[in-house]
C-alpha cells in the first residue's frame, strides 16, 4: 500500500470509519424483514403494513414482506412474532387487537407487556360506525333514539377489539339494551351489515367506504377526534354528543424481546423516514388513514392509556378477566 494511503487509513481510524468494528446501523438488517400481519389480505392493515413495506425496502437495502396470520383473535400472529424471537420478524398492527385480550382470553400464551416489544406508531386508522341503509338511521342521535324505541330487539356485530369494548361502554352508558353478535373479523361482521342481519358494526373506514358505494351501508360517525379526510362530511361521535365513542387505533410496529435498543432505533428511524414520504401520505389517504409518526416512549403512553381505558369500561360493563 501506498505511503499516502497508509496515511488516509490511519487518519479515518480513529473516527470509525473504517476498522473490523461496524456500526449496529449497518448490521441490520442482514437478511429480508418479515411484517406479519394479524388479519386478511385487503383491510386497512394490511394495506398499511404493505405501503409501508414498498417504502422501507430501499430504506433498508432488503427486502420487507408481508405475511397475513389471520385467526385466534390476533393471537395467531403474535404468537408466531414472540415464539420466532428473532428481530427480522417483526408484528405490524394496532395495539387496540390485543390489549383487551386480558379480558376476553383465559391462558393467553404470551404477555403483551413482556414479550411485545413497541417500536413506533406510524398510523391512525378512521373507524367508522356502520349501519345499513334499511335500518333508516341517518345520525348517531337517531341510532340511540332507534334502539331506546326498540330495546333489545337491535344488534351490533362485535369483534373481540377495542372496538367492542368502546360500544359496550357507549350503551352501558346511554343506558340502552342492544343484542350482541360475535365475529372473528371486521369483513364478515360487515358482509352481514351490508345484508342488513345485523344493525350496526364499528370497523375501519378502508372496509366500510367500499360499502357504502354499494349502496347497501352507510356510515353515521366516526370515533376519532377528528374528522377523516377520507369522508369529511361524517361528524365525529364528539360532535354527535357521544364522546365516549372516541377513540382512534394506533397502528404501529411491535418486535419480541429478541429487539436491542439500538435495532428498534434503527427500525424506527425507517419507519419515521417511510411516515415523513408524501408518497406514502397519499397511498394511505384513501384508507381513511392519517400518518402520525409516534416514537418508542410515547407510543408505550399511548398504549398505557389505551389499557386504562379498557380496564375503565370493563369495570363499568363488570366484565372480568378471562371471561
Amino acid at each position: 500500500m501506498h505511503r499516502r494511503a497508509l496515511l488516509q487509513l490511519a487518519t479515518l481510524m480513529p473516527f470509525g470509519l473504517v476498522g473490523p468494528r461496524i456500526a449496529w446501523g449497518d448490521e441490520w438488517p442482514q437478511r429480508p424483514v418479515k411484517f406479519i400481519v394479524p388479519f386478511g389480505p385487503g383491510g386497512a392493515n394490511d394495506i398499511a403494513a404493505r405501503i409501508f413495506a414498498d417504502r422501507l425496502s430501499p430504506i433498508w437495502r432488503q427486502p420487507v414482506v408481508v405475511e397475513n396470520r389471520p385467526g385466534g383473535d390476533a393471537v395467531v400472529a403474535i404468537s408466531a412474532v414472540v415464539g420466532a424471537n428473532d428481530d427480522h420478524v417483526l408484528l405490524f398492527t394496532a395495539s387496540a387487537a390485543f390489549t383487551p385480550h386480558p379480558y376476553v382470553h383465559e391462558n393467553l400464551s404470551y404477555d403483551a407487556k413482556r414479550d411485545l416489544l413497541p417500536v413506533a406508531g406510524v398510523s391512525e386508522l378512521s373507524i367508522g360506525i356502520a349501519v345499513p341503509q334499511s335500518l333508516n338511521v341517518d345520525s348517531l342521535p337517531g341510532l340511540v333514539s332507534s334502539v331506546r324505541e326498540q330495546p333489545g330487539k337491535l344488534n351490533w356485530g362485535a369483534i373481540s377489539s377495542l372496538d367492542d369494548f368502546v360500544f359496550r361502554g357507549f350503551l352501558k352508558s346511554t343506558g340502552l339494551a342492544m343484542s350482541r353478535v360475535p365475529y372473528r373479523d371486521p369483513i364478515s361482521a360487515l358482509n352481514d351489515l351490508t345484508e342488513s342481519r345485523i344493525d350496526v358494526c364499528l370497523a375501519a373506514l378502508a372496509l366500510v367506504l367500499p360499502r357504502m358505494q354499494t349502496g347497501k351501508v352507510k356510515a353515521i360517525a366516526v370515533t376519532n377526534r377528528e374528522r377523516s379526510p377520507a369522508a369529511p362530511n361524517l361528524p365525529t361521535a364528539t360532535e354527535a354528543g357521544y364522546p365516549l365513542l372516541t377513540y382512534g387505533p394506533l397502528l404501529g410496529v411491535f418486535g419480541s424481546r429478541a429487539l436491542t435498543p439500538e435495532i428498534r432505533e434503527r427500525i424506527a428511524s425507517g419507519l419515521q423516514t417511510a411516515a415523513a414520504d408524501p408518497a406514502v401520505v397519499n397511498r394511505l389517504a384513501p384508507t381513511g388513514q392519517v400518518v402520525r409518526f409516534v416514537a418508542h416512549t410515547e407510543f408505550i403512553e399511548t398504549i398505557e392509556q389505551e389499557r386504562a381505558k379498557i380496564a375503565a369500561i370493563a369495570k363499568m360493563v363488570d366484565i372480568h378477566p378471562g371471561e
